[in-house]
């Protein structure tokens, strides 16, 4: 039974369908004559801080309103274009398999003509009835036709509520909308924070916080992070020969929401309120068994629409990625995180910016990890294909340049083309023989910003194991075309025959694990990061915890994510117990300092760091996380200092709380609510700050970073801090899980300077290793980030007393 001391600030008071207090319409809300358009008692706060969200992030009113009325007219291209290469076009002329009799004045009827295109087109009365004859055309564009005017309702409905936010930002946040682009999400959230204190947009709340908005924008997503670090989704298929395979696509994921959370027969009953029947254990065997028939209803819906589906699918990846194979086949090889890779890997209150920014820094060293893993058969195979390949092309090629009629044979442009598609994929697989990659290191520096890693994987790096595991959340484009390709067929099979068996434990999950918070309503308890309720006592929780092994998030979920909101917040203040647990860590680290080496031994000393006051040098934070990643490299070769004596022996971990302990203050508290708690240098928080750095970093960073933006660095330097929490959490957890074990296994590493650029260090674990790195390419189609919410919710949470739902 969870405990509900940590929720006394909670108050329960009876559920209504509005965000409003009982007796709300006998209320006088003072609104400032200054704001004749009033944002006051705003019965949506979900929906409206998604909106005003989205518009920030989306670059204002006309990008968002252009890019969905492209979105119209892309639909309609679609289906307009089909239909007519299906009925319009006369393929036997075209293909020059039917003779074109081109009789006309002047012109000798035997005499052979070059067929043109309106010689292959239909009139446009013979088309007309071609498509009057198929009933199935006639069907189809039926259902295109009622789903376009859908979307184009819903267009016209976006376009009066977007107004709407755009006048809130222009007379209520006072920020212009040629001036959205230089403020950051953070400064948009404080505008919000101290407009609550002037209006009441949340009623029943005098002030708002950082945690009460990020609520209310995730409160759906948390509860999909919290299933997938739980392991209750998604379902893992066991297939012959390719072994345990995650699926998880655009489309099975909107069916889990659809669903869970906003379907009809849904758990949620007005889309921030869970069901009080869901909230009781007493009847939780016939509630599964009605969410085993909803989940059936669901799957035999997406089974009867499958054909449909499947045709659009596959329509939209013709037009949108044929294009791109033909000029650039290696694009196909390039990687992506996938979309279990985004849940699995994102913290509790995470936003989409926030996230894709973790993982685009991670991406390139995460890319050198999974090519550094190289099959030398397929490397004969791929020379070698590529060797005859290469030679018949040459052939054909120097036959069109001494007679360019040769083109008119034929198939030879097809043959040409080909040819070069595959040369330019067998090269793909053929290594760099020049490259020595160490995937220790390369994983170390993977973990730096992807921040989450499973136990098993510390020591494994160069098994193909790990790399498989590593697969499912990096994934090949090519993968990621085939999954969306076949989700509409996989789908209905995994809902119907899969995930109805886990109806109970879905059923147990969210009674188990969902509370109710004055001001946002019903949301998933690992969402709060309560230490106590949820910590782990591997991961630096021992002592503050009470859950038990159910109740624990893995992989340090609930520690991790409180680090990176308390750093991506800094005025924010947290919980009693959310405190202590940094300050325990703040002591932890000032402790392990001391034996570690100093901040300036690293900033001088480590390799390719020297440059810090270099313009050429990347950003300082970037540095400034090379050079603890770099350090245990420097002391397991014995170089000398510049100061001629020999640095002591240390890790990764020490190193880490090295720069940490360096950049802690022993400031006093400064009064009041903005309290900062990042370790940010003070030119960024100068007011004051629990953390700031010495000034040996900050003259290092000074010249370097002197053109970029306060708030730009506050950023940067936030995320080099959580990439070094991410480090030395880990080490602690590691020591804690395997006292046995010592932190000798990933002393080296290789600087992350070293992973943007083509050489690498030859240290203890390296092997040589032929890559071929990919360019990242862009591919169009479907979307590589997470698709945004697009769905109303209705908000209007009720505020009650935070309680858990078990029995």
């Amino acid at each position: 039974m969870a405990n509900f001391e940590a929720y006394q600030e909670y108050q329960r008071i009876e559920d209504y369908e509005e965000d409003s207090p009982p007796g709300e319409e006998d209320l006088l809300v003072h609104v400032p004559e200054s704001l004749k358009d009033s944002w006051h008692h705003i019965k949506n706060l979900d929906n409206f801080f998604t909106r005003i969200y989205h518009f920030h992030q989306k670059n204002g009113f006309a990008c968002m309103m252009l890019s969905e009325c492209f979105e119209l007219i892309q639909f309609l291209f679609v289906v307009t274009f089909t239909t007519f290469l299906v009925n319009c076009v006369e393929y036997d002329i075209l293909f020059a398999n039917r003779a074109v009799n081109h009789t006309g004045q002047g012109q000798n009827p035997f005499e052979r003509n070059k067929v043109t295109l309106p010689d292959a087109i239909l009139p446009s009365q013979q088309c007309t009835q071609r498509i009057q004859e198929n009933s199935w055309i006639i069907f189809l564009l039926i259902m295109a036709a009622t789903f376009w005017i859908y979307r184009l309702v819903k267009v016209f409905c976006n376009v009066m509520s977007y107004w709407e936010i755009r006048q809130f930002y222009i007379k209520a946040l006072k920020i212009k909308m040629d001036e959205l682009c230089n403020f950051t999400w953070q400064e948009v959230q404080d505008r919000l924070i101290n407009l609550q204190r002037e209006q009441q947009m949340c009623i029943h709340k005098k002030e708002l916080t950082e945690l009460d908005i990020y609520h209310r924008i995730l409160r759906f997503k948390n509860y999909m992070v919290a299933m997938i670090n739980k392991s209750l989704l998604p379902v893992h298929l066991q297939l012959p020969l390719l072994g345990n395979v995650v699926f998880l696509t655009q489309g099975l994921k909107y069916n889990f929401e659809l669903i869970l959370f906003w379907g009809p027969g849904s758990l949620f009953q007005n889309k921030w309120n869970l069901h009080p029947k869901y909230k009781r254990s007493g009847n939780r065997l016939e509630l599964a068994q009605n969410l085993s028939r909803v989940i059936l209803l669901i799957g035999v819906a997406n089974l009867l629409l499958c054909p449909f589906i499947l045709v659009w699918q596959v329509l939209y990846a013709f037009f949108s990625y044929t294009e791109v194979i033909r000029r650039e086949p290696g694009s196909l090889g390039a990687r992506r995180w996938s979309l279990y890779g985004r849940l699995y890997l994102r913290h509790f209150n995470e936003l989409n910016h926030e996230l894709h920014g973790r993982l685009g820094r991670g991406y390139k060293p995460t890319s050198k990890y999974m090519n550094s893993f190289t099959s030398p058969l397929l490397t004969v195979l791929a020379k070698n294909v590529a060797f005859f390949s290469g030679s018949v092309l040459a052939v054909l090629i120097a036959l069109t340049v001494y007679d360019e009629d040769v083109l008119t044979v034929q198939h030879i442009l097809t043959a040409i083309t080909v040819l070069g598609v595959v040369i330019t994929i067998t090269r793909s697989f053929i290594p760099d023989e020049h490259m020595v990659w160490c995937p220790e290191q390369l994983l170390q520096c993977v973990l730096a910003h992807i921040h989450y890693m499973p136990d098993h994987w510390r020591g494994n790096a160069n098994k193909s194991e790990t790399r498989d595991e590593v697969a499912q959340l990096f994934q090949y484009k090519a993968v990621f075309i085939l999954e969306e390709l076949l989700s509409p067929i996989v789908t209905p099979f995994i809902l119907i025959f899969l995930l109805r068996n886990k109806s109970l434990e879905i059923i147990d999950f969210f009674r188990n694990f969902t509370v109710e918070v004055v001001g946002v309503g019903d949301i998933c308890s690992f969402a709060q990061m309560d230490i106590r309720r949820h910590g782990n006592p591997t991961w630096m929780s021992e002592g503050q915890t009470e859950a038990s092994v159910y109740q624990q998030a893995e992989n340090g979920k609930t520690e991790l994510s409180l680090m990176h909101f308390t750093i991506k917040n800094p005025h924010w203040q947290p919980p009693q117990e959310s405190s202590l647990f940094i300050s325990h860590l703040k002591e932890k680290v000032q402790h392990d300092a001391q034996g570690g080496p100093s901040t300036q031994l690293l900033l001088s000393e480590a390799p390719l760091c020297t440059s810090l006051q270099s313009n050429e040098s990347g950003t300082g934070p970037e540095n400034l996380l090379a050079s603890v990643l770099a350090h245990p490299i420097l002391t397991a070769s014995g170089l000398q200092g510049r100061d001629h004596r020999f640095i002591p022996p240390s890790s990764a971990a020490s190193a880490a709380a090295s720069v940490l302990a360096s950049l802690s203050s022993s400031h006093h508290a400064h009064p009041g609510r903005s309290r900062p708690h990042g370790l940010l240098p003070s030119s960024v928080y100068p007011e004051t700050t629990m953390y700031h750095s010495d000034r040996t970093i900050i003259n290092s960073m000074s010249h370097s970073d002197s053109h970029i933006r306060s708030n730009a660095l506050h950023s940067e330097f936030a995320s080099a801090e959580m990439s070094l929490h991410a480090i030395y959490m880990h080490e602690l957890h590691q020591q804690s899980s395997h006292p046995q074990r010592t932190s000798g296994q990933w002393q080296t590493s290789v600087p992350m300077r070293d992973l943007h650029s083509n050489t690498a260090f030859h240290s203890h674990g390296c092997h040589s290793s032929n890559i071929s790195m990919p360019a990242p390419a862009h591919l169009g189609g479907w979307k590589e980030e997470e698709e945004e919410e697009d769905q109303e919710i209705n908000s209007g949470s009720t505020p009650t007393k935070a309680t858990p739902h078990s029995s």
